[in-house]
């Protein structure tokens, strides 16, 4: 597996690229894409990081695994490519966005505009075997991406870390909560969603109003 990360996240990720653990990771998930129809694209594996700076990172969004399915993952968690219907997780997003801040309903699914505004879209694992929900867990991505969130938190101030559903919550174990901010809900996905653990949180206006309140830009969602 090739590393394509950009260079803002080098000073802060080298040593851990160098660990053991890194390379055996990297073998298996090239021995993977040979073997496997894998998604998301392999130069797409790192587009969380390509396209939110280490220095303009401002939210993180947790995900799990990439979606499965042919075509929808594209190395941004909760996000498709363009022309892809929207995954039910990213529908409820949506809706959440729509009646929290009044922004009509998107027709497109990639969250690209926002992680070009400093979210960055952090699935714990970058890929997954088509179809194969799970498949690259427990190879290594959960040491490396746990590594980015106290990395993100141990140096730099005032993040807001959106935390969804139980795996995600787990994650707060990492942050430093007397640095960052730290808003929690249930899962978008509609089996969290459709008990009443998702719609109504406000996160996203949360989100705005602390980085307003540290001056910074708020989030076009």
């Amino acid at each position: 597996m090739e590393v394509d990360i950009h260079k803002s996240w080098i000073p802060y990720l080298e040593e851990e690229l160098d660990k053991p653990y890194f390379s055996d990771l990297s073998n298996f998930v090239k021995t993977e894409y040979i073997n496997h129809n894998c998604f998301p694209p392999e130069s797409q594996i790192f587009n969380a990081f390509n396209h939110c700076h280490f220095e303009a990172v401002k939210v993180v969004i947790i995900g799990q695994d990439p979606y499965h399915g042919e075509g929808q993952a594209n190395g941004l968690c909760f996000s498709v490519r363009e022309g892809i219907s929207h995954p039910p997780s990213l529908k409820n997003i949506f809706k959440e966005i729509e009646s929290d801040l009044g922004i009509p309903y998107p027709k497109s699914g990639n969250l690209l505009r926002w992680a070009n505004q400093g979210v960055l879209l952090l699935n714990a694992t970058l890929t997954v075997r088509a179809h194969e929900a799970g498949s690259h867990q427990k190879e290594g991505w959960e040491a490396f991406t746990d590594s980015v969130i106290k990395t993100i938190s141990d140096r730099k101030e005032n993040i807001v870390f959106l935390l969804w559903g139980g795996y995600a919550k787990k994650k707060i174990k990492l942050i430093d909560l007397n640095r960052h901010h730290v808003l929690t809900s249930g899962h978008p996905s509609p089996l969290s969603a459709n008990r009443g653990y998702w719609f109504g949180n406000k996160n996203f206006y949360d989100t705005n109003k602390w980085l307003i309140n540290k001056d910074m830009r708020p989030i076009a969602w």
